[in-house]
């Protein structure tokens, strides 16, 4: 049985168009490769951040829902965490 995740991730704000986009593909390519399926994708955009993240005062956010089986959300973060793109991220069950 698939459950309902929401995964939050920033991206660093001193990334160009294109390499944001493929950092955001990246991600929902590694969700579809394991077993997963993305509902909805919605792109904040750059916002300020609450305090600084490696000299950063602005990321770009993504939120993501998505289905998958359980033990995908450890590979998803596995995955998150080696991006260099990738500031911070946050993945969450959703309740039914």
């Amino acid at each position: 049985m698939l459950t309902s995740y929401e995964c939050l991730f920033i991206v660093r704000p001193d990334l160009d168009e294109e390499t944001t986009e493929a950092a955001i593909t990246r991600v929902l390519t590694q969700i579809g490769d394991l077993g997963g399926t993305v509902e909805n994708v919605d792109r904040w955009g750059k916002r300020r951040l609450a305090y600084l993240i490696d000299d950063y005062r602005e990321g770009v956010y993504t939120v993501v829902k998505l289905h998958a089986q359980a033990g995908v959300t450890a590979e998803l973060e596995r995955g998150l965490k080696l991006a260099p793109e990738v500031m911070r991220y946050l993945v969450v069950k959703l309740e039914a």
